[in-house]
C-alpha cells in the first residue's frame, strides 16, 4: 500500500519546505475549515472519529497493517509493542468516551454546536457556548505516537483547522492516522496538515506558523517549551506539556497470597508498555513492607516476568550510546551488590533488554528507561513522598495496587502532594480519554467561552 501525497509529510525527503509553502497551507486549511468543518455537528464528528477507531482495531484494516509492517523500522518499536499501544489508544476512542469527554470538559455535549444550558445553568437562566481556534499549530515530541494522535482528535472535535509538526523521522503513525481520516471522510481530513522537521532547525517555518495560528500546543522538555513560548506572540494561546515522571506504589495487602502473581504481571505491563519511554511509565516501584512477599522477592519475581515479556513483546533495538548507558548503570549496581546486601540486580543475559535493581534505600531514582526499573521497599506513603521530594511537582502518574478503600486514601495523599493522575497498576500508559493531562481539562483548554446571562 503506497500513501498518496495528501500531506506535506508525504513528500519525499529531498523536498524542501519553505515559509511560503507553509503560509499557503495555512490559508488553505482555514478555507477548508470554513467550508467543511466549522458547520459540522459535534455528533457527526464523534461518529467519524469513533468509526475510524473501530477500523483501526480490525486486523485487516490497511492502515493498521501498514503501521505494523513499516512501524518497527520507522519507530524502533517491535511489532508487538506497536500493536499493544495502538490497541490501547483506539479502544478508548469510542463514541461513548468522546461523549463523556465533551460532558466532562464542557458541561454539555452540544456546547460546541450552539448556546446551550446545563441543568444548573437553566435554573440561573444562563447558557454558554464554546468555540475552538480557527487554526491550531501542534508541535509533537518523542517517539510515542498516542499523545499526538489524541491531540489531533481534540483539534477536530473543537472544529479547528490544524497543522501538526512531527519530529524528524517520526511522522509515520500520525500520517497513517491522518490518511485513515481521509479515507473515512476526505473533506474532514482536508482541514488537517502534517509536516516534519527537526526541532529548532527551521525557525523560519515555525515563525510562519506562529504568525498564522490562534493557538499553539507543544510537548517536550521544559527547556524546549520555554524556547517555544518566547517565540509565540503574546496574543496567541500557548499550551505546553513538559517532561514528567511517574512511579508505582504497592500496598502490603497486594503482595500477599495468590494475588502476588497478578500484581507482578501488572507492574511488568507498565514497564513494558512503549518500552517505558513515556511520561506515564514508572521509574520506581515502591513496595510496602509487611506483606507476605518481601520487597527483594517481589523484585526477583518482576525480573522473571520481564524475561517472559521479552519473549512475547521484545524491546526495541537501541543505539550503541543508549545501550552503553544501561551497561554502565548495570556495572555500577553489580559492584554495589557485591559489597552490600542492600542492593541486588537482575538483568537479561547477553542484552540490555531489561534490568531490575532492588535497593533498600528508598530515595527516588530516575531510570535510564528502556525497561530499566528500580524496586524499593517503604513503610508507608509518607516515606515515599519524603523520598520523592526532589521530583515533587514533576510527577504525572502513580500506579497503585491496594484494596479499594485504601486506594482512595492513597489517591488523596498523592493528589495533595501534587500528583495529577492516580490509577490502577497495569494501566499507567493507558489513560482514559477523559484524563486531565497535567491536571488540566484537555478539551476545555482549547476553547474560548461565550456566556449568556438571561437576567
Amino acid at each position: 500500500m503506497n500513501l498518496p501525497n495528501y500531506f506535506l509529510a508525504d513528500l519525499p525527503p529531498e523536498a524542501e519546505l519553505t515559509p511560503t509553502m507553509i503560509g499557503e497551507a495555512c490559508q488553505t486549511l482555514k478555507r477548508n475549515r470554513e467550508q467543511y468543518l466549522a458547520g459540522r455537528s459535534t455528533q457527526s464528528l464523534v461518529n467519524v472519529l469513533g468509526g475510524t477507531a473501530e477500523n483501526w482495531l480490525e486486523v485487516d484494516y490497511p492502515f493498521r497493517r501498514l503501521a505494523l509492517e513499516e512501524g518497527p523500522a520507522a519507530t524502533g518499536f517491535s511489532r508487538a509493542t506497536l500493536a499493544a499501544g495502538l490497541d490501547a489508544f483506539f479502544k478508548q476512542l469510542t463514541r461513548e468516551n468522546l461523549h463523556a469527554l465533551l460532558l466532562q470538559d464542557l458541561g454539555h455535549p452540544q456546547r460546541l454546536d450552539a448556546m446551550v444550558a446545563s441543568g444548573g445553568e437553566q435554573k440561573l437562566q444562563q447558557a454558554a457556548m464554546a468555540d475552538g481556534p480557527e487554526l491550531l499549530f501542534q508541535i509533537a515530541a518523542g517517539s510515542i505516537p498516542n499523545p499526538i494522535l489524541f491531540s489531533m482528535v481534540l483539534g477536530l472535535l473543537v472544529r479547528s483547522a490544524q497543522i501538526v509538526k512531527c519530529p524528524s523521522g517520526a511522522s509515520l503513525l500520525p500520517r497513517l492516522f491522518a490518511h485513515s481520516l481521509y479515507d473515512s471522510e476526505p473533506k474532514l481530513a482536508s482541514c488537517l496538515e502534517l509536516a516534519e522537521w527537526r526541532g529548532g532547525q527551521r525557525p523560519d517555518l515555525e515563525a510562519a506558523l506562529f504568525k498564522e495560528a490562534d493557538c499553539v500546543t507543544a510537548t517536550g522538555s521544559d527547556e524546549a517549551l520555554a524556547a517555544i513560548r518566547r517565540e509565540v506572540p503574546v496574543t496567541t494561546r500557548f499550551l505546553g506539556y513538559g517532561h514528567r515522571l511517574s512511579f508505582g506504589y504497592i500496598a502490603h495487602e497486594a503482595v500477599s497470597g495468590f494475588v502476588i502473581k497478578k500484581i507482578v504481571a501488572r507492574a511488568a505491563a507498565d514497564v513494558v508498555a512503549w518500552d517505558q519511554l513515556g511520561c506515564l511509565s514508572p521509574h520506581v516501584i515502591y513496595v510496602e513492607h509487611g506483606g507476605g512477599t518481601a520487597t527483594e522477592q517481589f523484585a526477583e519475581l518482576l525480573a522473571e516476568e520481564l524475561e517472559r515479556c521479552e519473549a512475547a513483546q521484545p524491546r526495541r533495538r537501541l543505539s550503541a550510546e543508549t545501550a552503553a548507558v544501561i551497561s554502565a548503570k548495570r556495572d555500577f549496581y553489580t559492584v554495589r551488590a557485591i559489597h552490600s546486601p542492600a542492593t541486588r540486580l537482575w538483568s537479561s543475559k547477553e542484552s540490555t533488554a531489561w534490568t531490575v535493581v532492588y535497593e533498600a534505600d528508598a530515595r527516588f531514582q530516575i531510570s535510564c528507561l528502556n525497561r530499566f526499573i528500580y524496586v524499593k521497599g517503604v513503610s508507608d506513603v509518607t516515606e515515599v513522598l519524603h523520598n520523592a521530594d526532589a521530583v515533587r511537582g514533576k510527577v504525572s502518574t502513580v500506579g497503585i495496587a491496594a484494596p479499594e478503600e485504601k486506594s482512595l486514601e492513597l489517591a488523596a495523599h498523592f493528589g495533595r502532594w501534587g500528583v495529577t493522575r492516580v490509577c490502577q497498576l497495569g494501566h499507567m500508559q493507558d489513560p482514559p480519554l477523559t484524563w486531565r493531562h497535567d491536571g488540566r481539562p484537555t478539551l476545555g483548554d482549547l476553547v474560548r467561552w461565550t456566556n449568556w446571562e438571561g437576567r
